[in-house]
């Protein structure tokens, strides 16, 4: 009798906890320990703006890709022949080119203007950089960067990677292209980041 009333006593127990829902508490989760590694979030990547690519004809009516230039620092001159400041620039984008073509820099011409009257100024001016023509279509090449394309003359500097670096709005002088030869040299030699050559160009 003694063991059959100890069983009862041990089954109504049960019955009494299982019922009031009593469970064991879970074990509260172990705290990291010095030296171990906690999961971080994962970096954003940083953009990159490239110049996007692009075709235009030249003053012969021949397609020509932005990329046959891939490996130079590229100045892209938007003009036109009606732009006196535009034709301002033309002689020292010459001797600009004449220059520093062996250093890695190459001027290329985007006249905003209609072929005829390209053709004719390009036998007076004797071009020694290529010159490409459109016109909406050349208002597009430079917005596809993101700036607003709002007169000329418009100079955009990419960069020998392919990577857009800045612009200036305005009329160039020596000062400016200097500077410019400075700035992206120093960039080929990794002596200063992107970031530092964009804040530098903005200054030009």
């Amino acid at each position: 009798m003694l063991i059959f009333g100890v069983a009862l006593l041990a089954l109504m127990a049960g019955a009494l906890f299982f019922r009031a829902g009593i469970h064991a508490p879970a074990p509260p989760a172990a705290a990291p320990t010095a030296g171990m590694a906690v999961p971080a979030e994962t970096p954003q990547a940083l953009e990159v703006v490239s110049y996007p690519e692009f075709e235009l004809p030249d003053i012969e009516g021949t397609s020509r890709a932005f990329s046959e230039w891939q490996g130079r620092n590229r100045l892209i001159n938007f003009w036109a022949t009606w732009c006196a400041p535009c034709r301002r620039e033309i002689p020292l984008l010459k001797n600009f080119q004449a220059q520093q073509a062996g250093n890695g820099f190459q001027v290329i011409g985007i006249a905003v203007d209609f072929p005829e009257e390209v053709s004719a100024y390009a036998e007076k001016a004797e071009f020694n950089y290529p010159i490409l023509i459109g016109q909406q279509e050349a208002m597009a090449v430079a917005e596809s960067s993101g700036i607003e394309f709002i007169g000329m003359p418009f100079t955009m500097f990419v960069a020998s990677d392919g990577e857009y670096v800045g612009a200036y709005i305005g009329e160039l002088h020596q000062e400016h292209l200097d500077n410019l030869v400075d700035i992206m040299t120093r960039l080929d030699r990794s002596e200063i980041s992107k970031d530092e050559a964009r804040a530098e160009l903005e200054l030009l």
